[in-house]
C-alpha cells in the first residue's frame, strides 16, 4: 500500500500528585480517521485513509483499496463496517456502484456488490437516515438511481430517474446535470440539485414502495446560479446550498417539503475577477458556522456566523492552502478542519476556534493524488 507520513511521535502524559506519591497517568492521544476520494491516474491508486494524531504531530495516508476508477465519493454507515463508492466514468450503462465490508480492527475493505449507476460520471452517493437506502447522483447522465442495502451491505437496484431541462448557460447547462441528493433529516423528502436545470427536486421517500422515490414538487434557483451541494439544518428547517457558478451561499426555508429562499450571499468581493466555482457546504458539528469552498482563481474557504435575528453574516475568507478545494471536511469534535486540494495534489490541516469560527492554517499536510472527498470515519 502506498503511504505518506509526517510524524514527529511523543508520548503524552499527566502526573497525578498525592502526599505519599505521584502516579503516571498515559493519555490516549485522539485519531482522527477519514476516507478520501480520489481521481485515478494508474492501477495502483484508489480510496485511501487518512488518520490524523495532533497530539503525536502526525498525519498518515494509506491507499486501502487501490485499482478502482475514479472513486471520487466515498462514505460509510454509522458504525463504520460498511462502505460505498463510486467509479466515476462513462460506459454503457454508466458508471458503477460498489459496496464493501469495513473491518474494524484493521480498515480492509472487502467488495460486497458491484453494480451500475445507470447513467454517466456518477459523482455524489447519500444513505437515508436509516441507512437502508443509497442514492447516487449521475452528472453526465442527468439522472439519479437508488438501491437498497442489506445488513451485509449487498445492493440491490430499486428506480433510476431521469431529468429533463436545461438552463441559461449553454456551456454549462444545455441539458440536466444530476449534482447531489441529500435526504432530510426526518427520511421523509429526498432534495436532488440538478446543476444543468437550475432546480432542486423534491422528491418523496417511501420505503415499502416499489419505487421509492416520488416528485413533489421543484424549486428554481435564479438562472445560472447552478446548485450543486446542499446541508440541511440539525432541525431539518433550513437547506444551506452552494450555488456552484455564481458563486454563493444560499439559505433557504424547509417546510414539509416546500421551499422558500431566505438568504444569498456571494463568495467573492464584488470587484473580483477571474474563475469560479463553488464546491462544498458543511455545517460544523456545533451548529454555529456554515463552511464553503470555492475553487477557480480564488482558492478559498469561506466562514459564515448566525446572528439573533437568524441571519448570516461571512466572517473570514482564507486560503484552502493549496489549489482547488473540492472538498473538505470538519473532525467530529470541531477542533479542526481538512481541505482536499485536487489540483495541489494534498490535504491540509486548519485548526477552528470554537469560539467564533475561524480558522487557522497550520503547518500539517500530507500529500494525496488528486483528492476529491472526505468523509469522517467514526473517532
Amino acid at each position: 500500500m502506498k503511504k505518506a507520513i509526517l510524524r514527529a511521535g511523543f508520548i503524552a502524559t499527566a502526573l497525578s500528585c498525592t502526599s505519599e506519591k505521584t502516579t503516571e497517568m498515559t493519555i490516549t492521544p485522539t485519531t482522527y480517521s477519514f476516507l478520501i476520494g480520489t481521481y485515478t491516474d494508474d492501477p495502483s491508486q484508489g480510496i485511501n485513509q487518512l488518520d490524523f494524531t495532533p497530539e503525536e504531530n502526525k498525519i498518515e495516508v494509506q491507499t486501502i483499496l487501490p485499482g478502482l476508477q475514479n472513486p471520487s465519493f466515498v462514505l460509510g454507515n454509522s458504525k463504520g463496517d460498511l462502505v460505498f463508492s463510486l467509479e466515476e466514468i462513462d460506459n454503457v450503462p454508466g458508471g458503477n456502484v460498489i459496496s464493501f465490508a469495513r473491518s474494524l480492527e484493521n480498515d480492509q475493505l472487502t467488495k460486497r456488490s458491484e453494480l451500475p449507476s445507470f447513467g454517466d460520471h456518477p459523482c455524489h452517493l447519500a444513505l437515508s437516515p436509516n441507512e437502508e437506502f443509497l442514492t447516487v447522483s449521475n452528472y453526465s447522465g442527468g439522472s439519479f438511481s437508488a438501491y437498497r442495502v442489506d445488513e451485509q451491505g449487498d445492493l440491490t437496484h430499486l428506480q433510476t430517474i431521469r431529468h429533463e431541462g436545461s438552463s441559461v448557460n449553454k456551456d454549462r447547462q444545455n441539458s440536466p446535470h444530476v449534482h447531489s441528493t441529500t435526504f432530510s433529516p426526518d427520511g421523509k423528502f429526498l432534495v436532488v440539485a440538478d446543476l444543468g436545470t437550475d432546480e432542486l427536486n423534491v422528491y418523496e421517500f417511501n420505503p415499502e414502495a416499489k419505487e421509492p422515490f416520488s416528485l413533489n414538487n421543484k424549486y428554481k434557483v435564479t438562472p445560472g446560479d447552478g446548485p450543486r451541494h446542499l446541508v440541511f439544518s440539525a432541525d431539518g428547517k433550513e437547506i444551506l446550498l452552494v450555488q456552484e457558478m455564481k458563486p454563493a451561499l444560499e439559505v433557504l426555508s424547509f417546510d414539509e417539503g416546500k421551499i422558500t429562499s431566505k438568504q444569498q450571499i456571494s463568495l467573492v468581493a464584488e470587484d473580483f475577477e477571474g474563475n469560479v466555482g463553488a464546491a462544498e457546504v458543511r455545517l460544523s458539528p456545533d451548529g454555529k458556522n456554515i463552511y464553503v469552498s470555492n475553487r477557480g482563481d480564488a482558492n478559498t474557504l469561506s466562514v459564515f456566523a448566525k446572528k439573533d435575528d437568524g441571519t448570516y453574516d461571512l466572517i473570514q475568507q482564507s486560503t484552502s492552502g493549496g489549489l482547488m478545494p473540492r472538498n473538505f471536511n470538519l473532525t467530529a469534535d470541531g477542533k479542526y478542519l481538512l481541505s482536499a486540494n485536487q489540483a495541489s495534489n494534498d490535504v491540509v490541516v486548519f485548526e477552528r476556534d470554537k469560539d467564533t469560527g475561524k480558522l487557522t492554517q497550520t503547518s500539517w499536510k500530507v500529500e494525496v493524488n488528486k483528492p476529491v472527498y472526505l468523509f469522517r470515519l467514526a473517532d
